[in-house]
């Protein structure tokens, strides 16, 4: 049992105060709770953890032709409406609860930029970093259907297995990390590489598939 007023919790049949606990030795549930009273160092900390997440679930739709800085600040909105909001009394995780989150703020974002102004954000781009192979891929536009997801995923396949085709060994070895959340300080100590030559890759990877995109939309019209 919980006592959101006092923030104890039963841990092991004991009575803890959440209170005389280091921050960074809590649970995200332990920290959400201290965040909803008010505790901004909870909330940081929870920021903190989620970063990457945030990053990661932003990140298909920059390469599809949307701002990177301006997707991050709402993906970060998301997680700070879902810190603020998150109710441990349902049977969610805080980790599940906080993508949900941050995909619903970021699909009406992308929702909000549709039109003329914003072409390249009328899809956007879902799949898992670490099974980059068009198997877990889909596209949608938020006017789609679940149905018509699901008859869109083997025409994504192919545009993904298309663009696999053009990236170059380095290029190849970013997009994974990059699509998983890494900083680019992270990829480029991981493929040996300065972060200029991580971002300038990521550049020429998002012309890549903007053209990918841009040659699929033609074909269809």
């Amino acid at each position: 049992m919980t006592n959101l007023n006092n923030l104890f919790i039963m841990n092991n049949n004991q009575c803890v105060d959440l209170e005389h606990w280091p921050i960074n030795s809590l649970t995200d549930e332990q920290l959400s709770q201290k965040a909803a009273q008010g505790d901004s160092q909870a909330e940081t900390e929870l920021v903190q953890r989620y970063g990457r997440l945030v990053r990661a679930c932003a990140r298909p739709l920059f390469l599809a032709g949307g701002d990177s800085e301006d997707l991050i600040q709402e993906g970060m909105m998301g997680l700070l409406t879902a810190i603020r909001s998150y109710d441990p009394g349902r049977d969610a995780r805080f980790r599940t609860y906080a993508e949900i989150c941050i995909r619903n703020r970021l699909l009406t974002a992308v929702r909000a930029a549709q039109g003329g102004k914003h072409a390249p954000l009328n899809y956007s781009v879902s799949y898992e970093p670490p099974l980059f192979d068009g198997t877990s891929a889909h596209l949608f536009s938020s006017a789609e259907s679940p149905e018509d997801v699901v008859i869109g995923r083997e025409e994504l396949k192919e545009r993904l297995d298309a663009l696999k085709g053009q990236l170059s060994e380095l290029e190849a070895q970013i997009l994974t990390p990059y699509l998983s959340g890494l900083s680019c300080g992270e990829i480029a100590q991981r493929v040996g590489r300065s972060q200029k030559s991580v971002d300038n890759a990521i550049q020429r990877i998002r012309r890549k598939m903007a053209r990918s995109f841009s040659s699929g939309v033609s074909s269809e019209s």
